[in-house]
Protein backbone atom coordinates (compact mmCIF):
# COMPACT_ATOMS: atom_id res chain seq x y z
CA UNK A 1 0.00 0.00 0.00
CA UNK A 2 1.23 3.69 -0.72
CA UNK A 3 0.57 5.90 1.71
CA UNK A 4 1.83 9.53 2.52
CA UNK A 5 1.54 10.76 6.06
CA UNK A 6 1.83 14.58 7.89
CA UNK A 7 0.43 15.95 11.03
CA UNK A 8 -2.11 13.42 11.90
CA UNK A 9 -2.99 13.28 8.29
CA UNK A 10 -3.06 10.01 6.11
CA UNK A 11 -3.45 10.18 2.18
CA UNK A 12 -4.12 6.38 0.74
CA UNK A 13 -2.44 6.38 -2.61
CA UNK A 14 -3.63 3.14 -4.22
CA UNK A 15 -6.46 4.30 -5.80
CA UNK A 16 -4.91 7.90 -7.80
CA UNK A 17 -5.13 11.18 -6.40
CA UNK A 18 -5.47 14.71 -7.34
CA UNK A 19 -2.88 17.54 -7.11
CA UNK A 20 -4.33 20.69 -7.63
CA UNK A 21 -1.99 23.63 -8.79
CA UNK A 22 -2.42 26.93 -7.10
CA UNK A 23 0.12 29.36 -8.77
CA UNK A 24 0.36 32.54 -7.15
CA UNK A 25 2.94 33.86 -9.13
CA UNK A 26 1.94 36.37 -12.72
CA UNK A 27 3.80 34.78 -14.97
CA UNK A 28 2.77 31.23 -14.91
CA UNK A 29 2.62 29.73 -18.66
CA UNK A 30 -1.00 28.95 -18.55
CA UNK A 31 -3.52 31.80 -17.85
CA UNK A 32 -6.09 30.33 -16.10
CA UNK A 33 -4.19 29.65 -13.08
CA UNK A 34 -2.82 32.65 -11.76
CA UNK A 35 -4.39 33.51 -8.46
CA UNK A 36 -2.00 36.48 -7.31
CA UNK A 37 -4.14 37.40 -4.16
CA UNK A 38 -5.44 35.78 -0.90
CA UNK A 39 -8.71 35.88 -1.70
CA UNK A 40 -8.87 34.60 -5.07
CA UNK A 41 -6.39 32.07 -3.84
CA UNK A 42 -9.11 31.16 -0.85
CA UNK A 43 -11.39 30.87 -3.46
CA UNK A 44 -9.92 28.61 -6.03
CA UNK A 45 -8.62 26.26 -3.27
CA UNK A 46 -12.18 25.90 -1.82
CA UNK A 47 -13.38 25.13 -5.75
CA UNK A 48 -10.65 22.99 -5.94
CA UNK A 49 -11.34 20.93 -2.79
CA UNK A 50 -14.44 20.29 -3.63
CA UNK A 51 -13.95 18.78 -7.70
CA UNK A 52 -12.19 16.22 -5.29
CA UNK A 53 -8.53 17.42 -5.11
CA UNK A 54 -6.33 15.66 -2.41
CA UNK A 55 -3.61 18.00 -2.37
CA UNK A 56 -2.85 21.64 -3.12
CA UNK A 57 0.59 22.39 -4.52
CA UNK A 58 1.39 26.15 -4.25
CA UNK A 59 3.54 27.37 -6.34
CA UNK A 60 5.23 31.15 -5.76
CA UNK A 61 7.73 31.01 -8.47
CA UNK A 62 7.58 29.72 -12.35
CA UNK A 63 9.12 27.18 -13.84
CA UNK A 64 8.36 27.27 -17.43
CA UNK A 65 10.64 27.28 -19.96
CA UNK A 66 12.98 30.68 -19.89
CA UNK A 67 11.94 31.46 -16.65
CA UNK A 68 14.04 33.09 -14.64
CA UNK A 69 14.82 32.63 -10.33
CA UNK A 70 13.07 35.23 -8.21
CA UNK A 71 14.48 36.29 -4.92
CA UNK A 72 14.24 34.21 -1.81
CA UNK A 73 11.87 37.23 0.24
CA UNK A 74 9.89 37.43 -3.48
CA UNK A 75 8.85 33.81 -3.38
CA UNK A 76 8.93 34.16 0.24
CA UNK A 77 6.73 36.68 0.09
CA UNK A 78 4.23 35.20 -2.61
CA UNK A 79 4.11 32.10 -0.85
CA UNK A 80 3.91 32.01 3.23
CA UNK A 81 0.78 33.89 3.62
CA UNK A 82 -1.59 32.24 1.42
CA UNK A 83 -0.27 29.13 2.54
CA UNK A 84 -1.08 30.22 6.28
CA UNK A 85 -4.92 31.10 4.62
CA UNK A 86 -5.07 27.61 3.66
CA UNK A 87 -3.91 26.09 6.36
CA UNK A 88 -6.19 28.19 8.73
CA UNK A 89 -9.22 27.59 6.32
CA UNK A 90 -8.80 24.09 5.07
CA UNK A 91 -6.95 22.08 8.24
CA UNK A 92 -7.73 18.45 6.61
CA UNK A 93 -6.37 19.16 2.95
CA UNK A 94 -2.47 18.34 2.20
CA UNK A 95 -0.53 21.05 0.78
CA UNK A 96 2.81 20.89 -1.19
CA UNK A 97 4.92 23.66 -1.26
CA UNK A 98 6.47 23.93 -4.82
CA UNK A 99 10.11 25.19 -3.77
CA UNK A 100 13.52 24.21 -4.61
CA UNK A 101 14.86 26.39 -1.42
CA UNK A 102 16.04 25.06 1.83
CA UNK A 103 14.70 28.15 3.94
CA UNK A 104 11.36 28.40 2.01
CA UNK A 105 10.43 24.71 2.61
CA UNK A 106 11.70 25.30 6.11
CA UNK A 107 9.25 28.29 6.85
CA UNK A 108 6.66 26.10 4.58
CA UNK A 109 6.98 23.08 6.98
CA UNK A 110 6.60 25.17 10.19
CA UNK A 111 3.44 26.89 9.03
CA UNK A 112 1.73 23.54 8.47
CA UNK A 113 2.77 22.68 5.04
CA UNK A 114 2.30 18.72 4.20
CA UNK A 115 4.88 18.36 1.26
CA UNK A 116 7.58 19.58 -0.15
CA UNK A 117 7.79 19.37 -4.11
CA UNK A 118 11.34 20.04 -5.83
CA UNK A 119 11.93 20.34 -9.30
CA UNK A 120 15.62 20.00 -8.80
CA UNK A 121 15.81 16.89 -6.17
CA UNK A 122 17.76 18.50 -4.23
CA UNK A 123 20.35 19.84 -7.13
CA UNK A 124 19.94 23.77 -6.64
CA UNK A 125 20.10 23.77 -3.45
CA UNK A 126 20.97 20.57 -1.17
CA UNK A 127 20.33 22.17 2.10
CA UNK A 128 16.35 20.88 1.79
CA UNK A 129 17.21 17.65 1.64
CA UNK A 130 18.02 18.63 5.48
CA UNK A 131 15.26 20.28 6.23
CA UNK A 132 12.86 17.44 5.11
CA UNK A 133 14.36 14.73 6.74
CA UNK A 134 14.09 17.15 9.76
CA UNK A 135 10.14 17.40 9.15
CA UNK A 136 10.01 13.67 8.03
CA UNK A 137 8.10 15.22 5.52
CA UNK A 138 6.55 13.91 2.02
CA UNK A 139 8.65 15.01 -0.49
CA UNK A 140 8.30 14.86 -4.80
CA UNK A 141 11.60 14.53 -6.45
CA UNK A 142 11.81 15.27 -9.65
CA UNK A 143 14.33 14.73 -12.93
CA UNK A 144 15.01 17.85 -14.81
CA UNK A 145 18.21 18.46 -16.98
CA UNK A 146 19.36 21.91 -16.52
CA UNK A 147 17.58 24.74 -14.95
CA UNK A 148 14.41 26.54 -16.54
CA UNK A 149 16.04 29.36 -18.12
CA UNK A 150 17.89 26.69 -20.52
CA UNK A 151 16.28 23.05 -20.17
CA UNK A 152 14.92 23.12 -23.36
CA UNK A 153 17.93 24.45 -25.03
CA UNK A 154 18.27 20.60 -27.25
CA UNK A 155 18.27 18.40 -24.17
CA UNK A 156 18.96 14.97 -25.56
CA UNK A 157 19.61 11.33 -24.22
CA UNK A 158 20.53 8.35 -24.84
CA UNK A 159 17.51 6.74 -23.61
CA UNK A 160 15.40 8.92 -22.07
CA UNK A 161 13.38 6.56 -19.90
CA UNK A 162 16.46 4.21 -19.12
CA UNK A 163 18.10 8.01 -18.13
CA UNK A 164 15.38 9.14 -16.38
CA UNK A 165 14.89 5.59 -14.36
CA UNK A 166 18.76 5.86 -13.63
CA UNK A 167 18.55 9.28 -12.31
CA UNK A 168 15.63 8.91 -9.82
CA UNK A 169 17.15 5.48 -8.66
CA UNK A 170 20.26 7.35 -7.42
CA UNK A 171 18.29 9.58 -5.91
CA UNK A 172 16.11 7.67 -3.80
CA UNK A 173 18.99 5.70 -2.67
CA UNK A 174 20.76 9.09 -1.36
CA UNK A 175 17.21 10.58 -0.13
CA UNK A 176 16.78 7.07 2.30
CA UNK A 177 20.31 7.25 3.43
CA UNK A 178 19.43 10.70 4.81
CA UNK A 179 16.57 9.45 6.28
CA UNK A 180 14.14 10.59 3.75
CA UNK A 181 11.63 7.83 3.84
CA UNK A 182 8.17 8.99 2.35
CA UNK A 183 9.40 9.86 -1.85
CA UNK A 184 7.14 10.30 -4.59
CA UNK A 185 8.88 10.51 -7.86
CA UNK A 186 8.46 12.61 -11.05
CA UNK A 187 10.12 11.78 -14.32
CA UNK A 188 9.59 15.87 -15.07
CA UNK A 189 7.36 16.05 -17.95
CA UNK A 190 8.28 18.91 -19.84
CA UNK A 191 11.88 19.72 -18.07
CA UNK A 192 14.61 19.21 -20.40
CA UNK A 193 12.56 16.98 -22.38
CA UNK A 194 11.54 17.47 -26.59
CA UNK A 195 7.78 16.47 -27.45
CA UNK A 196 8.84 12.64 -28.60
CA UNK A 197 10.76 12.13 -25.25
CA UNK A 198 7.60 13.20 -23.34
CA UNK A 199 5.96 10.74 -25.18
CA UNK A 200 8.07 8.05 -24.91
CA UNK A 201 7.91 8.63 -20.92
CA UNK A 202 4.08 8.69 -20.68
CA UNK A 203 4.06 5.56 -22.58
CA UNK A 204 6.66 3.78 -20.42
CA UNK A 205 5.45 5.51 -17.58
CA UNK A 206 4.63 1.77 -16.03
CA UNK A 207 8.53 1.59 -15.83
CA UNK A 208 8.77 3.67 -13.12
CA UNK A 209 7.12 0.63 -10.76
CA UNK A 210 10.57 -0.07 -10.63
CA UNK A 211 11.42 2.71 -7.99
CA UNK A 212 8.51 0.83 -5.41
CA UNK A 213 7.60 4.21 -4.50
CA UNK A 214 4.52 6.22 -5.95
CA UNK A 215 4.56 8.14 -9.03
CA UNK A 216 3.64 11.55 -9.41
CA UNK A 217 2.76 12.48 -13.34
CA UNK A 218 2.47 16.26 -14.63
CA UNK A 219 1.08 16.94 -18.18
CA UNK A 220 -1.83 19.67 -17.40
CA UNK A 221 -1.80 21.46 -20.44
CA UNK A 222 2.08 21.36 -21.32
CA UNK A 223 3.46 22.72 -24.72
CA UNK A 224 3.77 18.04 -25.36
CA UNK A 225 -0.14 18.37 -25.71
CA UNK A 226 -0.68 21.69 -27.46
CA UNK A 227 2.03 22.10 -29.41
CA UNK A 228 1.05 18.57 -30.77
CA UNK A 229 -1.76 19.73 -31.18
CA UNK A 230 -1.14 23.28 -33.08
CA UNK A 231 -3.63 24.99 -30.20
CA UNK A 232 -3.05 26.89 -27.14
CA UNK A 233 -2.76 25.69 -23.31
CA UNK A 234 -5.90 27.56 -22.84
CA UNK A 235 -7.82 25.11 -25.31
CA UNK A 236 -5.68 22.21 -23.66
CA UNK A 237 -8.32 20.68 -21.45
CA UNK A 238 -9.36 17.71 -23.87
CA UNK A 239 -5.60 16.58 -24.62
CA UNK A 240 -4.96 16.64 -21.11
CA UNK A 241 -7.51 14.55 -20.09
CA UNK A 242 -6.52 12.17 -22.59
CA UNK A 243 -2.56 12.21 -21.31
CA UNK A 244 -3.96 12.15 -17.32
CA UNK A 245 -5.57 8.72 -18.63
CA UNK A 246 -3.02 7.15 -20.28
CA UNK A 247 -0.89 8.60 -17.08
CA UNK A 248 -3.54 6.25 -15.61
CA UNK A 249 -3.15 3.07 -17.16
CA UNK A 250 0.27 3.29 -16.54
CA UNK A 251 0.06 3.79 -13.15
CA UNK A 252 0.47 7.04 -11.95
CA UNK A 253 -0.36 7.65 -8.22
CA UNK A 254 -0.96 11.39 -8.54
CA UNK A 255 -2.08 13.89 -10.96
CA UNK A 256 -0.72 17.62 -10.91
CA UNK A 257 -3.82 19.31 -12.52
CA UNK A 258 -4.78 23.00 -13.34
CA UNK A 259 -8.73 21.26 -14.16
CA UNK A 260 -9.46 19.33 -10.95
CA UNK A 261 -12.45 18.04 -12.13
CA UNK A 262 -11.84 16.31 -15.49
CA UNK A 263 -8.97 14.28 -13.34
CA UNK A 264 -11.10 13.00 -10.56
CA UNK A 265 -13.76 11.81 -13.26
CA UNK A 266 -11.00 10.37 -15.42
CA UNK A 267 -9.56 8.42 -12.01
CA UNK A 268 -13.31 7.79 -11.39
CA UNK A 269 -13.88 5.80 -14.74
CA UNK A 270 -10.38 4.01 -14.51
CA UNK A 271 -11.50 2.49 -11.31
CA UNK A 272 -15.50 1.64 -11.83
Amino acid sequence: MFEINSQGKKLVLDIPVVMGILNVTPDSFYDGARYNSISKSLDRVEQMIEEGASIIDIGGMSSRPGADFISVEEEKKRVIPILKEIRNTFPEVFISVDTFRAEIADMSLAEGADIINDISAGELDEGILTVVAKYKSPYIFMHMKGIPKNMQNDPRYNNVVADVLKYLLQKLRKFKSLGIEQLIADPGFGFGKTIEDNFNLLKNLDVFKILGIPVLAGVSRKSMLYKTLGITPESSLNATTVANTIALMNGANILRVHDVKEAVEAIKLMNN
